[in-house]
């Protein structure tokens, strides 16, 4: 069985109008929100074996906030084709996977994050998939597993949602 994480960035600043978008940091907000789902993340189990992380400052700062709650060291690989990157480029990096991690964790952003897990797990009914259907607010977490055991065998619609968690359930 493998697991994926899909982790939204946490909630970033707009406090620098004139800042492009890929240097936005972490909001307070997010700097809170982070290291409480870092935390969650260990109490449920659910540590990466590698992280796929957008190279943006919002997604690389989540990151590091959340691996220092969960008190990880996984592989880390920055996938400039994370950063607004499509469901297809997210789902060709973890099926080109060739090592045998377990756990993999992407950190990554909207859109792109929450429609692969609706393509993932589709309208199979299984786990709690109606909670994914709404929004993927900043910091929440989509958990899936597949009953196969080598990334390049995952595909669409074959997943089942083992968690779904947004910030505030965990306030």
């Amino acid at each position: 069985m493998l697991t994926l994480m899909l982790f939204r960035h946490a909630k970033s600043s707009w406090a620098t109008p004139d800042l492009a978008d890929f240097e936005r940091p972490l909001a307070r907000r997010g700097e809170k929100a982070a290291p409480r789902m870092g935390l969650l993340i260990k109490e449920q189990g659910l540590l990466p074996d590698l992280v796929f992380c957008s190279p943006a400052t919002r997604t690389r700062q989540t990151l590091v906030l959340a691996l220092k709650a969960m008190k990880a060291e996984p592989k880390v690989i920055f996938e400039e084709s994370f950063y607004l990157g499509q469901p297809s480029a997210i789902l060709s990096s973890l099926c080109a996977v060739k090592c045998h991690p377990q756990t993999i964790m992407v950190v990554g952003h909207n859109p792109g994050i929450h429609e692969l897990a609706l393509e993932l797990v589709g309208n199979s009914g299984r786990g709690e998939v109606s909670t994914l259907f709404g929004k993927f607010p900043t910091a929440s977490l989509a958990v899936i597993q597949f009953a196969c055991n080598s990334w390049s065998d995952i595909q669409r619609c074959q997943g089942e949602l083992a968690l779904y968690v947004t910030p505030r359930q965990i306030e």
